[in-house]
């Protein structure tokens, strides 16, 4: 039987997941011009990584590693939110949808933040 914490790591991946693919089917939606088309490329890729950065955490061969991987999937939801709130902010998206996404994704790197907190004091 897993344990709490084996149940809220793949509980968390999963809802990492889940943002993902609403991720891209919101940016699969926006216009094909081309400055929006380049902050979308760039918002795929942010957000895209978040998941990537966390499933490789998890896989991690060190301590150093896995607080690495927190890491970078922690700026690469910052990144995201920055590239969400201007396609919001220049009208290219629309406001409901975009609010959405970046309450779920706040939520996600307030945990990430919240974990790799824990994660230096058990040094």
């Amino acid at each position: 039987m897993k344990n709490d914490r084996d149940n809220f790591r793949s509980e968390f991946k999963c809802r990492i997941y889940c943002w993902i693919i609403r991720l891209i089917k919101f940016l699969d939606d926006l216009s094909k011009d081309t400055i929006t088309q380049r902050i979308v490329d760039q918002l795929f890729r942010s957000g895209s990584s978040i998941g990537a950065n966390y499933v490789e955490a998890q896989a991690s061969s060190s301590k150093k590693d896995f607080t690495n991987f927190f890491h970078y999937a922690l700026k690469s939801a910052n990144e995201s939110k920055f590239w969400l709130i201007l396609l919001r902010d220049i009208k290219r998206a629309d406001s409901q949808k975009t609010e959405e996404l970046l309450k779920e994704l706040v939520e996600i790197a307030n945990i990430l933040a919240s974990s790799l907190i824990t994660i230096k004091s058990r040094k």
